[in-house]
């Protein structure tokens, strides 16, 4: 074993941490935390690289991000493209990575250990985890020898490279609508050209891999090129976790890694410029988005304050600034009427510069005023500037930040891992690697002036970015499109921030004030203690009446002054109707908004609350630090039963809500279509276009009416769970029956949980066109109907079936055949049904999408058939490890009661059933249950497809034209094309060398090696002209054959497996008429009585 140094073996850690860490150093000085926890179900590891983005070469953006990806494709040690995802996923696991500016991070989870009750260890590609110095097997071994030749030996295998590139992007074409990824673009390119910060980061096809072959590159050279001079082992950092002592975890670090290469490199630093230029600054950017939105960012120049990890001035800033309590920005800007959200922070562009956000979103009538917003703005900074840094805010700030590491509970072992393995970049003392970020240890006066010191009206540009601008803007950022144009900040502007920061304090707005003493900060964090045999796998249920069901569990796992409440409050008439929904919404908006300068102070002492409708009602929970827990409710209580709604907040907030309607077609996609298909599903409901056509018609009156209705008779069913007592539950829950006062609803009356049951058989597609016109994304959901929930068997074969196709999908239908950057596979369950999906987005059709999902059930059916009793066996035990998954924090728990409370079955043990059935199934039980419910060509086979086409699709819009006509139309148009290159083209020597090329199958690559031919053959033109036609046709056929009906092939589609044939499909043209001939399932039922949980002793 190669000698190693050690750093650190004392980190500050949380109270409750029971981990033990050692930080050490590798002779080829790559840096690793080693993380022990002895109780931990599941391991994991992180890698840290100091390269991203701002490496990329100027005239070849996003090769960082291609690197990333391509290092998943094999390595010399595991040469199979999909060794290292299928190993991870036959061990419960599965791995991520991003590329960031400065840094890419890659990491896995997987199981901790193997349960040898469970059988022997599967085998996957041709090893078994590892026995290392004599201990047993361990996933985690063998994951990281896998993971670690990412960095030794990395293959960038020829014939993967295409396909990755094209996944990249695919990636970037997801974005484009993206008004996130829009407008931060269009921040970077208005920069500095000579600061990395103005560069295209996520790459596309045009930047990877044409216009590089264009200038003669050999691009998998160059992706190798960058690798080698960039991924540096002392550029490194490392972070594993496992139950493996810290010792052998050491022992396994130091043989694995030792082999990556160190070459000394330096830490990436740009100092010698800004993301900014002095010409970048007092500028005012307009800008159109995609959505319907109003936003206004004031952006400064700020300072990269990694080295202030003891003070983290720009936190005492981003407090004063972005407060919304009494006497801030927002609770003043709302006032007006001009904004209704404001957030503000720091942003460390990288090593040597920083950038500081401003970010409001305006009204209609702020969007008027937006000069005005941002006078007060500078009025604000202007009372935090000649106030001076105040010892007592730090002091409050750090008594937060101290409480909550202090109780910090365990996170998912991967989102540990990627995050400390981020942190290790920075300058931290080692025995700060979990505190350092988030805790403020001293009050610097000095540093937070100079913080403040930034905030001047010559250090900033404006970005305004609305729907309203049109023939103002007239240029287009180069790689989203985005319409915008750039002009200095008024002179009227310039003069007004300058005098704000002048003025005296009298001439400041008195509702511009800093804040309060915030007395929501918890000063009682008494935990009592209790060990347990074994912590209680059910609430009690301690009152069940006419009005309340009252289920309450006190904390014996994780012992923290933590605690929540969440109220399902049944009524009647929340959902009947679209309008009553929206009237729910918007009551539900309008009291949030009542209440938010109040809930701050709560919000940032760490306890928040929720108000949000739902089909059968209201949902109402406060969670967080539990001491002062029933003075929120009681507070958000009271607003619920009194709020006083004025006509002018009642405008924006419906305005508001508005937009949110209006802004659902252009989420992405697949984001959309999973809507579609629970409507489908269910008897009732409602979509996003109902409530918009019914929302223009609702007034502040109708609202006013419609809510002392909707909580006049409720039925309150409640779940307290925490470090509170019984007599602390039953306490709250009275505060809500007095405070509300309500009627009890009649179980009668409650709103039935129902789903509807596709006919045995049956096979039904529904299509929409995306209301985004410019979305150049289709999107499928495949949708296999199984069966009702409460069927357990059927509900663990489902189970079985999404791990048995999870890797197997992912690597044929996207890494293989590239369909698109989304595509998942698995379990798809509905309040009372369910089944197995698969949903993709991809430019392809919907049509084609579908006929590669049947040709991927048919190779799903195969790999099934030939599987090895070892690998079935493997994952079985990968998906009953996943269901037997440890809670890793309090709000875990909460959740997983409240799912069971909420579904109605109280099924708290599901786990551990769902085991139970999962345990006995074999190999043979499954290829039955495949055949039966799964297969293509089965007879049971029921499906529900739903088509979201980014444009109407080829056949919808092109003509009824039969081949020949198809034929001869393309042979016309292609004549056409070639006559206006000045080339005379003859259509008949044309159409004889498109003779036997099937035009109509749309396989473009044979159409035109065929143009090929004729020019070079028949019209006698260069290599080089007939390159430049060619390259011309290529874009021409991606126009033509969609308009002539025809779907374009892409290259490698003639390799792909056929599609089976299948039965013919039943478009829904009228939704309600469809369902109206279909039954419905039963409604849930409790799996056992629930006089089982009752507990209605008084005693505490």
């Amino acid at each position: 074993m190669v000698p190693v140094e050690r750093l650190a073996d004392r980190l500050e850690k949380p109270e409750l941490d029971d981990r033990s860490y050692r930080v050490i150093r590798l002779p080829n000085q790559l840096e690793a935390l080693l993380v022990h926890d002895p109780d931990t179900d599941k391991a994991s590891a992180s890698v840290n690289v100091n390269v991203g983005s701002f490496s990329d070469a100027d005239d070849m953006p996003g090769m960082a991000h291609a690197v990333e990806h391509l290092l998943f494709m094999g390595t010399k040690k595991y040469p199979v493209e999909n060794a290292y995802s299928q190993y991870l996923t036959s061990h419960s696991g599965y791995s991520n990575a991003y590329t960031a500016s400065t840094e890419t991070n890659y990491f896995f989870e997987i199981s901790a250990s193997t349960d040898p009750s469970n059988g022997p260890e599967s085998t996957v590609d041709g090893d078994v985890g590892s026995s290392v110095n004599g201990s047993s097997q361990s996933p985690l071994y063998g994951a990281l020898d896998r993971f670690s030749q990412f960095f030794i030996s990395p293959l960038f295998l020829s014939e993967t490279l295409d396909r990755e590139l094209r996944a990249v992007d695919s990636e970037n074409k997801k974005n484009l609508q993206s008004d996130n990824w829009r407008l931060s673009q269009l921040d970077k390119s208005l920069s500095n050209p000579r600061h990395p910060y103005h560069q295209f980061s996520t790459g596309n096809l045009q930047t990877l891999r044409d216009e590089p072959r264009k200038r003669g590159l050999d691009i998998r050279s160059e992706f190798i090129k960058f690798h080698d001079k960039y991924y540096s082992a002392n550029r490194m950092k490392l972070v594993v976790l496992g139950k493996e002592p810290l010792d052998e975890l050491e022992s396994w670090v130091s043989e694995l890694f030792a082999e990556v290469k160190n070459k000394d490199l330096p830490q990436n630093r740009w100092d010698h410029e800004q993301p900014y230029s002095t010409d970048d600054l007092l500028k005012q950017i307009s800008a159109k988005p995609v959505m319907d939105s109003r936003t206004l960012d004031i952006m400064f120049t700020y300072q990269d304050e990694d080295h202030l990890y003891k003070s983290h001035p720009s936190r005492y800033v981003s407090h004063l600034i972005g407060h919304e309590g009494p006497g801030s920005i927002l609770a003043y800007i709302k006032s007006k009427g001009w904004a209704n959200r404001l957030s503000a922070g720091p942003m460390t562009v990288c090593p040597g510069s920083g950038l500081f956000n401003i970010s409001i979103g305006l009204t209609t009538h702020g969007f008027a005023q937006y000069q005005e917003v941002v006078k007060a703005v500078f009025q604000y900074i202007a009372v935090m500037k000649q106030a001076g840094p105040q010892e007592w805010i730090v002091d409050e700030v750090k008594e937060m930040n101290q409480v909550d590491f202090r109780f910090k509970q365990k996170s998912p072992a991967s989102k540990f891992t990627s995050r400390v393995s981020s942190t290790m970049q920075k300058p931290l003392p080692r025995e700060w690697l979990l505190s350092g970020e988030r805790i403020i240890r001293e009050y610097d006066h000095d540093e937070i002036a100079k913080a403040m010191s930034y905030f001047t009206a010559e250090n900033y540009r404006l970005t305004v970015v609305s729907q309203e601008f049109s023939s103002d803007l007239n240029k287009k950022e180069k790689w989203y499109g985005t319409d915008y144009c750039v002009e200095d900040v008024s002179e009227d502007l310039e003069h007004a921030t300058r005098r704000a920061l002048t003025s005296n304090r009298a001439d400041i707005p008195s509702e511009l004030h800093l804040p309060h003493k915030n007395e929501f900060i918890p000063s009682n964090l008494t935990v009592e203690k209790k060990e347990v045999n074994e912590p209680s796998k059910a609430p009690k249920l301690i009152r069940n009446d006419e009005a309340v069901r009252l289920w309450w569990k006190k904390d014996d796992r994780f012992w923290v002054p933590k605690g929540t409440i969440m109220i399902i409050l049944r009524s009647p008439s929340a959902a009947v109707t679209p309008e009553n929904s929206v009237k729910a919404n918007l009551y539900c908006m309008l009291v949030k908004d009542a209440l938010n300068e109040y809930s701050y102070d709560a919000e940032i002492a760490g306890l928040e609350y929720d108000l949000t409708d739902i089909p059968r009602g209201l949902h109402v929970q406060i969670s967080g630090y539990n001491e002062k827990m029933p003075v929120l409710l009681e507070k958000v209580l009271t607003c619920m039963r009194d709020i006083n709604i004025t006509p002018e907040r009642f405008q924006i907030v419906k305005e508001r809500l508005l937009r949110g309607y209006r802004n659902w077609d252009y989420q992405q996609p697949f984001h959309q279509v999973g809507d579609f298909t629970r409507w489908l599903n269910n008897p009732k409901g409602w979509i996003n276009e109902h409530y918009l056509a019914e929302l223009p018609h609702i007034s502040v009156e109708d609202v006013a009416s419609f809510y002392p209705q909707l909580l006049k008779q409720i039925h309150m069913e409640v779940l307290v769970h925490g470090n509170l007592y019984k007599e602390d539950a039953l306490r709250m829950t009275k505060l809500l029956e007095t405070t509300l006062k309500p009627r009890p609803l009649p179980r009668t009356l409650w709103q039935a949980r129902r789903n509807l049951l596709l006919p045995l058989g049956s096979d039904f597609t529904y299509r929409r066109n995306l209301g985004d016109p410019a979305n150049v994304n289709n999107c499928i959901e495949y949708y296999l109907y199984v069966g009702e929930a409460s069927e357990k068997r059927l509900r663990a074969q489902i189970l079985l079936l999404d791990q048995l196709g999870d890797e197997l999908g992912f690597d044929q239908l996207r890494t293989k055949e590239q369909l698109g950057y989304i595509v998942f596979t698995g379990a798809r369950a509905f309040a009372t049904t369910g089944g197995y999906r698969v949903v993709i987005q991809s430019e392809r059709s919907p049509e084609y999408l579908e006929e590669r999902i049947n040709a991927f059930l048919m190779t799903f059916h195969e790999k099934l058939e030939e599987m090895s009793q070892s690998e079935f066996e493997g994952h079985k035990r990968s998906i009953i490890n996943k269901r037997l998954e440890k809670l890793k924090n309090l709000n875990q728990e909460g959740n997983r009661f409240y799912s069971h409370i909420s579904n109605e079955y109280y099924h708290f043990v599901q786990a551990d059933t769902d085991v139970a059935e999962l345990k006995p199934l074999t190999k043979a039980d499954m290829i039955g249950f495949f055949n039966y419910y799964i297969h293509p060509e089965s007879p049971h086979r029921t499906k529900l497809s739903v088509h979201l086409s980014a444009q109407p699709s080829p056949k919808q819009v092109a003509p009824e034209l039969d081949p020949k006509e198809q034929k001869d139309k393309v042979v016309g148009l292609l004549t056409k094309s070639l006559n206006a290159t000045g080339i005379d083209a003859d259509g008949e020597k044309l159409a004889e060398k498109l003779a036997n090329v099937d035009v109509s199958g749309g396989d473009q690559t044979a159409i035109l090696e065929a143009v090929s031919k004729y020019l070079l053959e028949d019209a006698r033109v260069s290599n080089d002209k007939a390159n430049q036609v060619l390259e011309q046709g290529a874009q021409l056929m991606g126009a033509i054959l969609p308009a002539l009906g025809i779907e374009v092939k892409q290259a490698g589609d003639n390799d792909l497996r056929k599609a089976p044939k299948v039965k013919q499909t039943t478009f829904i043209e009228n939704v309600p008429e469809w369902k109206a001939t279909l039954q419905a399932s039963s409604c849930p039922r409790p799996v056992v009585d629930l006089t089982e949980f009752e507990d209605f002793d008084p005693k505490l």
